[in-house]
């Protein structure tokens, strides 16, 4: 009888919040700017926590990562992911959880969720050296559950109204070069059979089927980032050292590719998917005016990790327990081998939001809001 009552007393309580975040829903559906939920898609730029609770090589829960969010939490940085920030402007009062997590259910998930893995990418092959990652299809089959959690919570007319306000973002593709046509050693043989240009259109085409799945399940307002200047890294100037100190010239050739093409997919599934708002994201052009005026932007280096073990551009090993770091982390464009730091991601940010067509297009993230 004891356990029953409490069963009976946790539904009641579940109930109540339900009804709370349905109210939430009605009251914000007249105020423009409002963001609802955030639903995150995507690689270690923006995972917080999924890696924790899979067997991978890739993960992000020990110190000193998370030294500026209070804790390690699994997030690749010191502080916050762009998609945090992105959360935080506009009004989301807590972090969209890791949908792995077990308290990621009920009214956890009514202000979004976290699908994104460290070593995921676009093609399902990409990470594998890492063991267990969660790729784009399969972070869609998690987004699939959550949709289906929300219409047992609060009933489908009030789970579509809610996905159809909510914002979409999709960080894909940087490991698709990096943990996989690029891989040193175990790629050469890919590389002599697979051109660049034919690699990447594997990876649009498979894109394509991806994203319009995503608006297929409801999404509407969907931000697509391209990949960013992935040669310019610590850890792959340490694979290229004799173009350093310049950037590595083919991974920012092929991450060029990909973009030009991804451009193009973008504008095709805003044209062809009724209803959709996609948002095309230049994180290359972006981050490539924080590399070359980084010194108006406060940074003091742009080349090395802050988090550091060995190499010259500390680019060798995973940031760990073990690391040494640098004096003041606000001044390092980079926290370590591979990710931005916390304010690095701030300006990142602070482009998508507000940023002119040069950035981000049609419109930036706040006209998306209120449109």
């Amino acid at each position: 009888m004891g356990i029953f009552a409490n069963r009976q007393i946790t539904s009641i309580f579940v109930s109540i919040l339900c009804l709370y975040y349905l109210s939430i829903i009605s009251t914000c559906n007249g105020e423009s700017g409002k963001l609802l939920a955030s639903f995150v898609f995507g690689d270690s730029l923006v995972d917080v926590g999924n890696n924790n609770y899979i067997v991978t090589l890739s993960k992000a829960n020990y110190p000193p990562n998370g030294i500026d969010f209070g804790i390690p939490t699994g997030r690749f940085t010191n502080g916050r992911t762009i998609s945090d920030i992105i959360g935080q402007e506009f009004g989301l009062n807590t972090f969209s959880p890791p949908y792995l997590a077990p308290t990621t259910k009920g009214i956890a998930i009514m202000q979004g969720v976290n699908y994104a893995s460290g070593a995921g990418g676009i093609l399902n092959a990409t990470g594998k050296l890492f063991i267990g990652r969660l790729n784009f299809d399969v972070q869609l089959d998690n987004f699939a559950n959550t949709k289906q959690d929300l219409i047992s919570s609060i009933g489908e007319d009030a789970t579509n109204d809610l996905i159809k306000k909510a914002l979409f973002s999709v960080t894909m593709g940087s490991n698709d070069f990096i943990n996989n046509y690029l891989t040193p050693i175990v790629s050469r043989v890919e590389q002599t059979l697979v051109s660049p240009e034919a690699f990447v259109n594997e990876m649009i085409s498979k894109f394509r089927v991806q994203l319009t799945r995503l608006r297929k399940m409801g999404a509407k307002k969907i931000l697509v980032a391209n990949v960013g200047p992935i040669g310019c890294i610590p850890y792959v100037r340490e694979l290229n050292p004799s173009e350093a100190p310049s950037c590595a010239a083919l991974p920012n050739h092929l991450a060029q590719l990909f973009n030009y093409q991804l451009k193009s997919l973008v504008t095709e599934l805003r044209n062809n998917l009724q209803g959709s708002q996609f948002l095309y994201a230049d994180v290359y052009r972006v981050v490539d005016d924080l590399l070359q005026n980084y010194t108006s932007y406060g940074f003091e280096n742009a080349n090395s990790a802050c988090c550091y073990v060995s190499g010259r551009f500390g680019g060798l090993i995973p940031c760990g327990p073990s690391s040494s770091m640098c004096r003041d982390r606000s001044k390092y464009l980079f926290w370590d081998p591979y990710h931005p730091s916390d304010a690095a991601n701030v300006l990142i940010a602070k482009r998508l939001i507000d940023g002119d067509t040069s950035f981000i297009s049609p419109i930036n993230i706040r006209q998306l809001l209120h449109s």
